[in-house]
């Protein structure tokens, strides 16, 4: 990869602050002599100063990647960490943006060497079931959104054909010969059988690659990451960003995997935490933040696979309440509710305490809050929940009125098993294509 220095980025923010002030202000008025500039009125100014347009801060192989397009991209991590980014991630977010927007360069630049064409209609589309499933609004709402942050639909659409192109590259030029035989998933199928009863992690990633050099450099990187997720960041948004894993576009979810599907650094790691714990671990070539989204046991029902008919009793209170007005109303609403005998008594109880009734069907269990996923196990057809909620949201209770046990286990298919060996090979060499691309790309920093 060949490198311009003309510029580092710090000393182009250097020169950036430095002329900050006004050019008279550069100046002192005693070693400049008065003057004027005599330039008549009614003359005309050809062209316009746009602000919004930036100065290049990269090139890669020509193309140019802007200012504008990495503060784009920094609102959206902005946003995804409720506005509280603080100032001093910021110049190691943008830094890790523009890495972001290179390697997509580079992506779609290559897709375009193959003569892989992603069309604008195909960006719209995606754009559209994006703006539904991530933002849960239509995508005209999610435009002005994207504007109201200091975004771009622009930005969004540039990452979704960046996706698509190395996704559609990745299908014809490396999947070909990532193949899966099978005689490995048979394999596989009866090692799944041998450890019945054995643990499955499901785990979220984002993987930072590291060279020795870099090292250092990386898992500082990865400790601000970790800080910021652990305030209340977006995994799934963070992974999309600064994952360099293929696994980024579905927001870093690696599936169920047992402990002798990873890396024996990461599965010591996993064997050792709890759901939604967070952890920096060595891998393979770089670093892997890992998220332990859930547990169970292979080849074996779990109860909190069971789905539940609840009827839902809720009271919400009016703005302005204090938790002083509403101790007495919620300690009332436990008690009567905790008389509840079945599901039938249910609505008569929501009407004498003014509640609001709604019925909750086809609910599994561990798609509940953790709070509530314990109570669920061990309450009976007919109980209700003790209160749950907050000042803000109301407080409910839940009474159960039915409970479908799994009858067996879920385990992976044959098709399954060779689909997920067949993109943990294609994710492999993808990296080392990406690599390449880097390795022999032109690419000028400003």
């Amino acid at each position: 990869m060949k490198f311009s220095k003309r510029f580092s980025i710090a000393a182009l923010l250097a020169t950036a602050t430095a002329l900050t002030p006004s050019i008279a202000q550069t100046v002192s008025d005693e070693a400049t002599p008065e003057a004027r500039l005599d330039i008549p009125d009614g003359q005309t100014l050809y062209g316009k100063n746009d602000p919004n347009v930036r100065r290049a801060t990269a090139q890669v192989n020509g193309e140019i990647i802007t200012g504008t397009d990495i503060d784009h991209r920094l609102a959206l991590i902005v946003a995804a960490n409720n506005n509280q980014l603080p100032p001093e991630e910021v110049a190691r977010f943008r830094a890790q943006i523009l890495t972001n927007l290179i390697d997509e360069t580079l992506q779609i630049q290559e897709a375009a060497a193959n003569e892989i064409e992603v069309t604008d209609a195909e960006v719209n589309q995606y754009f559209d079931r994006v703006a539904q499933q991530n933002f849960n609004r239509p995508a005209s709402e999610v435009e002005k959104y994207l504007v109201s942050i200091g975004s771009s639909v622009a930005t969004l659409k540039r990452q979704i054909k960046g996706e698509l192109s190395w996704s559609r590259l990745l299908s014809r030029n490396v999947r070909p010969s990532a193949n899966v035989s099978d005689d490995e998933v048979n394999a596989i199928i009866e090692r799944i059988k041998a450890t019945k009863g054995t643990t499955e992690y499901r785990i979220g990633e984002i993987y930072l690659s590291a060279t020795p050099e870099t090292m250092p450099a990386v898992t500082e990187n990865a400790r601000k990451i970790m800080d910021q997720l652990r305030q209340g960041g977006n995994f799934v948004a963070y992974a999309r960003q600064f994952s360099e894993a293929s696994t980024a576009s579905v927001g870093g979810d690696l599936g169920w995997l047992s402990l002798a599907q990873l890396p024996p650094s990461l599965a010591t790691a996993a064997a050792n935490m709890r759901a939604n714990e967070i952890q920096a671990v060595p891998s393979p070539g770089g670093i892997s933040i890992l998220l332990l989204i859930d547990r169970r046991q292979v080849a074996t029902s779990d109860p909190r696979d069971s789905v539940l008919s609840l009827k839902q009793i809720a009271i919400t209170f009016p703005a302005g309440t204090t938790e002083a007005q509403v101790a007495p109303l919620v300690k009332r609403f436990s008690e009567e509710t905790s008389k509840i005998n079945g599901c039938g008594a249910a609505d008569e109880m929501a009407r004498q305490l003014n509640a609001d009734v709604v019925n909750r069907d086809g609910i599994k269990i561990r798609d509940l809050p953790a709070p509530l996923q314990q109570v669920m196990l061990d309450l009976q057809v007919g109980q209700s929940t003790p209160p749950y909620g907050s000042l803000e949201d109301g407080v409910r209770v839940f009474v159960m009125c039915g409970r479908d046990a799994p009858q067996e286990a879920a385990s992976e298919s044959f098709d399954e098993i060779m689909s997920r060996l067949e993109e943990e090979r294609v994710n492999k060499r993808a990296r080392i294509y990406l690599r390449d691309l880097r390795r022999d790309a032109v690419i000028e920093y400003n």
